[in-house]
């Protein structure tokens, strides 16, 4: 793909082709993000559990969604019937804020992946109910996660401190600021973070991506264009990854991804955090 994103129309004239697969990244916290697939989906679309099929396990020192190992994320694809051809196309209801997990998972290991930019609210209809689609197993080659696509606590400690670094938050600003706190058990940020919530990625009337130059224009203003080295940080590594999307819409080289992020820098009490503006 050449670019991240496709459209509905694209989709549309393309939803039949072999060797393509449709995927339904929803994601809740409270676990029902398979009920609303089943409820109502873009046909033909597999459901992609984020908890599950792109997550490994957790410990007392990993965050909410750390990455599987490549062996278990491939047997995670072959099961869901894609092979190391076939193309994915990934969409949730929340903007891609959760789709953009499997996008980036794909994207940097080489696979051909996008997202429907605008994500369900999009698809002109009709909707399909019930259970995924019966699909033969796929046969998909784990690949090493690239070193250099990813950062850990100990990097951004360092490049939080570093002039010549940005990282950024993708939470919303509340979160950022530490005002309020919905899911993890301290509030706050990373000193040094700057504030990125992927929500200002998207075309509030839309829901779609911004265009290229608005979104340059956005992270020109967190000196991204500047710096030497860049890390998107969320509250799990899910919506990090919207960020990572937009700034390679944007026109910038991919920058890492911190995929502890917050709720994994919070399990070490020495970790420093900041609140307010």
């Amino acid at each position: 793909m050449t670019s991240p994103l496709v459209d509905a129309d694209w989709l549309v004239s393309h939803i039949s082709e072999e060797g393509a697969v449709i995927a339904d990244a929803r994601w809740y916290p409270d676990g029902s993000g398979r009920s609303k697939y089943e409820a109502g989906h873009i046909p033909g679309a597999i459901f992609v559990d984020v908890d599950v099929d792109l997550s490994g396990p957790k410990t007392p020192e990993t965050g909410r969604h750390p990455l599987p190992t490549p062996e278990a994320f491939a047997s995670a694809m072959s099961r869901l019937g894609i092979g190391d051809e076939t193309l994915v196309v990934a969409y949730d209801d929340a903007g891609d804020a959760n789709a953009a997990r499997l996008w980036w998972m794909l994207d940097v290991i080489g696979h051909p992946v996008a997202l429907l930019d605008g994500g369900l609210s999009a698809w002109p209809g009709p909707l399909e109910t019930g259970p995924p689609p019966l699909r033969a197993a796929g046969s998909f080659t784990g690949r090493p996660w690239p070193e250099d696509a990813i950062a850990d606590a100990a990097l951004v400690d360092r490049l939080r401190e570093d002039p010549s670094a940005v990282v950024l938050d993708a939470r919303a600003a509340e979160r950022f600021r530490g005002e309020t706190e919905p899911i993890d058990t301290v509030a706050g940020r990373i000193p040094g973070a700057r504030s990125a919530p992927f929500a200002r990625n998207l075309d509030p009337a839309t829901g779609r991506f911004l265009p290229a130059e608005q979104l340059r224009e956005q992270y020109e203003a967190l000196g991204v264009g500047s710096a030497d080295e860049v890390v998107a940080y969320c509250g799990s590594g899910v919506t990090s990854a919207h960020d990572v999307v937009a700034m390679r819409i944007a026109g910038y080289e991919r920058p890492r991804l911190y995929v502890g992020s917050w709720s994994e820098w919070i399990r070490d009490p020495s970790r420093p955090i900041a609140t307010g503006g």
